[in-house]
């Protein structure tokens, strides 16, 4: 336990519910910090990292393969010694660039130099089919279980050459296997795909749309990898008799609805998987309804705990933190209608993803009345949770008539690049103005 970072677990919420109160609301926030000192250290925890680059024929264009190269071999650098590694090249199948045959070899000076020198050698041709790659990763990681699994992915085009439930039964064979963050290049790829990989894979996915930023891009994702300490790490939530958890998404760094990839791990417990931690934060918000209680009843509506699971008698789990979700029924109203403020943030974070996606589909379908409206509620809610970055990016999309009252106006001249960093970015989350704040109650209903 000495290795693993120290881990906490804090609760905001307001417990109390009024007479025949049915629903709490709560935000846990898990936080790691370096388990000696509470400082980041260099993590020294068995690790192995798959690089896969699309060499499909269209990243022959725009400066693509060149700059994943860059990328790629700058990835390489920052690979700690030892770690289990290989380089995969993606096209119609995958085909291994390093190391020669289905395997992963350590990282040294010299496997460093010789993964660098054949990528390297890289050219594009073929076409897209994104699942078979997926499958060989999980091929590729099946011998390093106990590892902290993670892959690289970056794409420049659409799924073309497999089918759509292809992919869907890859990601279901590879969901758990390995951590995967996915990146897009230039605007040709579809973000909804790269999405429902990312989701599925616990990782991150992002759009890169000059080439030239993708070197800073493969270096901050190997260097997040690299900082893992802990893999697998499950987010274990109990609820009483007859209660029921509406939803658990994580709320930061990204929205993502984690709601149903719950397994059952007790009569009245369900293990949701968070995937690798390092020395970080991430924010939760969960949803239990209960039972209704009489005026002045205390209990706990929920009881979570972060679990690494055991592997084996020689291995058993480990329980790494734990809070409790409380309720109690009040007659009193100003105390029941009271909103705990992260609670609202995380409210109006979600509400500004969907309003954003479905905006964007509306759009795109030509729809402008929806789309018009969707986005005008995005815009106020962007405004109302002080995230300026998507504020900044729906002035791309839309003219801003009236920002309280969300009244705008679509643009007819939309750059592809910056839909589809709207797109993409609608689930990235930021420390907010209030947010960093938020950490009361506010007045108000709803």
């Amino acid at each position: 336990m000495s290795d693993l970072p120290e881990f906490t677990i804090k609760v905001d919420q307001n417990p109390y519910l009024p007479d025949g109160g049915r629903e709490m609301h709560a935000v846990v926030t898990v936080e790691a910090t370096g388990a000696a000192s509470g400082m980041p250290k260099p993590s020294t925890a068995e690790a192995a990292e798959i690089i896969i680059i699309d060499t499909s024929g269209s990243m022959s264009y725009s400066g693509k393969m060149a700059a994943a190269k860059r990328a790629a071999k700058a990835a390489l650098n920052v690979l700690r010694d030892g770690v289990h590694f290989a380089v995969v090249a993606g096209a119609n199948q995958p085909r291994m660039i390093y190391p020669l045959g289905e395997r992963l070899v350590r990282v040294t000076d010299k496997t460093r130099h010789d993964a660098q020198s054949a990528v390297a050698k890289l050219d594009a041709a073929g076409g897209t089919a994104i699942g078979t790659w997926l499958r060989m990763a999980d091929r590729l990681f099946a011998e390093h279980r106990s590892a902290i699994r993670h892959a690289i992915l970056l794409t420049d085009g659409k799924n073309q050459h497999e089918s759509a439930e292809e992919l869907d039964a890859a990601l279901g064979q590879c969901a758990g296997s390995f951590v995967c963050d996915a990146r897009g290049v230039g605007t040709d790829w579809e973000v909804a795909e790269l999405r429902k990989i990312a989701s599925t894979l616990l990782g991150t996915f992002l759009d890169v749309p000059d080439p030239r930023d993708l070197e800073r891009d493969f270096l901050d994702m190997t260097e997040a990898a690299m900082g893992k300490e802990v893999a697998d790490v499950m987010l274990r939530v109990w609820t009483p008799q007859f209660a029921r958890l509406r939803f658990l998404k994580q709320m930061t760094p990204t929205v993502e609805d984690l709601t149903g990839r719950h397994r059952q791990s007790g009569k009245q417990t369900s293990d949701y998987p968070i995937g690798a931690w390092g020395t970080e934060d991430r924010e939760y918000h969960l949803c239990v309804e209960v039972e209704p209680g009489d005026v002045g009843r205390q209990m706990r509506a929920a009881w979570v705990k972060l679990v690494v699971p055991g592997s084996g008698a020689t291995q058993p789990e480990q329980v790494l933190a734990s809070g409790n979700v409380l309720a109690e029924w009040t007659d009193d109203e100003a105390k029941s209608t009271r909103i705990n403020g992260r609670v609202a943030i995380h409210t109006g974070q979600s509400e500004l993803a969907d309003a954003i996606q479905e905006g964007l589909e509306a759009r795109r379908t030509g729809d402008e009345e929806t789309a018009t409206a969707r986005l005008g509620r995005a815009v106020v809610l962007a405004n109302r949770v002080g995230n300026d970055q998507i504020a900044g990016l729906l002035d791309r999309v839309v003219d801003v008539i009236d920002q309280e009252s969300g009244t705008v106006r679509l643009k007819k001249d939309v750059s592809k690049a910056d839909e589809m960093s709207l797109d993409t970015r609608s689930v990235r989350t930021v420390r907010t103005r209030q947010g960093d704040t938020a950490t009361g109650e506010q007045q108000g209903g709803g």
